[in-house]
């Protein structure tokens, strides 16, 4: 009986915590994405403000020098806070991503909101173990602000748990406190929701039978989606180190990939600043998009991530992937918007290592017809991106690249990416 009553007592803890946050990271999210979307539309009016990108740059370098030193890490801090513990998330990383990002989206930046979502989720969180005195449980609250932040901003809270489970070891999946995280992720989607946020709708998507010939082609579609989720990654990776190498000063370095973006944009056109979700739910149907778009898009994100810019890199992927599908679909012979929904999830899923929540969340957008089709393309597309991704403090549980024994199969604790790769 006492035994019972202590799992009762657990449960419930888990219920009232996971609801706590999730109305935190709901409230968040419905504030970030209504002033997301007032910022889009002043610049959609304002058509000058691309060109101020690279003061903006300068702002935000000389603001994060000054204040921002602890939290400049984003992500990265978030996912080393649930390895290593340390002192909490400061609470001045929520507002600061969100004014950093959208001052990124004002000067038509190339960048996202997951990363936005995730920050502000998870320092919530742990500001709210700190003062409930339940530091035991900080690496649960966390997850649960990572859950709650990813499916509010979005609109998915079941990709949003199983993002925050794949998040932060690659190949493994820590079930502690998954009612918690569960919670936090329904609430904070329905916070979202009821305070008047209207998610963009994606067309539910009708996907054929399997048969040998079909699933061929989805591996060339996922083969496609790896190399571009490679290309991604290391040109992100190689700016930010260039700029780091040659450019001491953030402010400079952000003023720099400023210009580059503003070059970039006089040749490729105002659909590609931004999240361009317009865009995004026009490669559902409309075959005269430019099969470049993916390239323009990737180009435009990799300078803006790679130069210090904030933000995430969802709908940037999204929109890169699913302009990809689109191109593909021509060539494999595959409808349009099947390939436009595949392209959308597994770019991202490869490049953040996050395979399954990516296929849970275009189920979540497009439809469970989606499911059998997007697992299988998301999935290889995964394994083919490498001992790489978005995320460089990400753990690796087991690397599914090397043989046991080789200099790079990890031995002993958890190494980030960035050790595995130098290793």
């Amino acid at each position: 009986m006492q035994q019972r009553l202590q799992i009762m007592r657990g449960l419930t803890l888990q219920v009232a915590l996971g609801a706590l946050v999730g109305a935190l990271c709901g409230v968040a999210s419905a504030a970030f994405l209504w002033l997301l979307d007032e910022v889009t539309a002043l610049r959609g009016q304002q058509p000058w403000l691309p060109w101020t990108l690279p003061a903006i740059g300068v702002l935000i370098g000389v603001v994060y020098l000054r204040w921002g030193r602890p939290v400049q890490r984003g992500t990265g801090l978030v996912i080393d806070t649930l390895h290593d513990g340390g002192p909490p998330l400061p609470l001045r990383m929520a507002p600061m991503v969100l004014a950093g990002t959208l001052a990124t989206h004002l000067g038509g930046g190339s960048a996202g909101r997951e990363g936005t979502a995730v920050q502000m989720g998870a320092s919530l969180a742990d500001q709210l173990a700190r003062l409930l005195g339940i530091e035991v449980l900080r690496p649960v609250l966390i997850s649960a602000g990572v859950a709650g932040g990813f499916g509010s901003v979005f609109g998915t809270p079941v990709a949003g748990v199983v993002f925050a489970l794949e998040l932060a070891v690659i190949g493994r999946m820590e079930a502690r406190g998954l009612l918690a995280l569960v919670v936090a992720a329904l609430v904070g989607d329905q916070v979202t929701r009821a305070l008047g946020i209207v998610h963009t709708p994606y067309p539910a998507v009708l996907a054929p039978a399997f048969t040998p010939l079909l699933v061929g082609k989805l591996c060339a579609l996922a083969v496609a989606i790896a190399l571009v989720a490679v290309l991604f990654i290391e040109l992100t990776h190689a700016i930010r180190r260039v700029l780091e190498r040659h450019v001491r000063l953030a402010p400079l370095r952000l003023a720099l990939g400023g210009i580059a973006v503003v070059l970039l944009w006089r040749v490729t056109g105002d659909d590609y600043l931004g999240l361009g979700v317009p865009t995004i739910v026009r490669a559902f149907h409309d075959p005269s998009l430019p099969a470049w778009a993916f390239a323009a898009k990737l180009g435009l994100t990799a300078l803006t991530i790679g130069s210090g810019f904030i933000g995430g890199e969802v709908t940037p992927l999204f929109f890169i992937g699913a302009t990809l599908g689109s191109a593909a679909a021509h060539v494999l012979g595959l409808p349009l918007p099947l390939a436009a929904a595949l392209g959308m999830a597994a770019l991202f899923g490869a490049a953040a290592n996050t395979p399954l929540a990516l296929a849970i969340m275009a189920v979540e957008l497009c439809g469970a017809s989606v499911l059998p089709h997007v697992v299988l393309v998301t999935c290889v597309a995964w394994a083919l991106t490498g001992a790489r991704g978005i995320y460089a403090a990400q753990r690796v549980a087991h690397d599914k690249h090397v043989a046991p024994g080789s200099p790079a199969a990890p031995t002993g604790p958890l190494r980030s990416l960035d050790e595995v790769r130098r290793a």
